[in-house]
């Protein structure tokens, strides 16, 4: 699933749609959720895009974040 789909109907800048299709990579590893056709990579990816438009720009960052907020408690 790629992450530009849901952003902004799909217009996004290409160094965007990369850096948050990263942040969304890692996250899913860090999840240890592998298929992204899974309806969970779709959450995943929703919290990927809020942490990064609350101005937390860094892949690993975001990931850590998005991590946090979405693993077990």
């Amino acid at each position: 699933m790629p992450i530009n789909r849901l952003l902004r109907d799909g217009k996004i800048n290409p160094a965007d749609a990369e850096r948050l299709d990263r942040a969304l990579a890692l996250t899913l590893r860090a999840l240890e959720l592998v298929d992204r056709n899974d309806p969970l990579c779709e959450i995943v990816a929703h919290k990927v895009i809020e942490i990064d438009g609350q101005g937390t720009h860094d892949p690993e960052q975001i990931a850590a974040l998005a991590a946090k907020r979405l693993g077990p408690s």
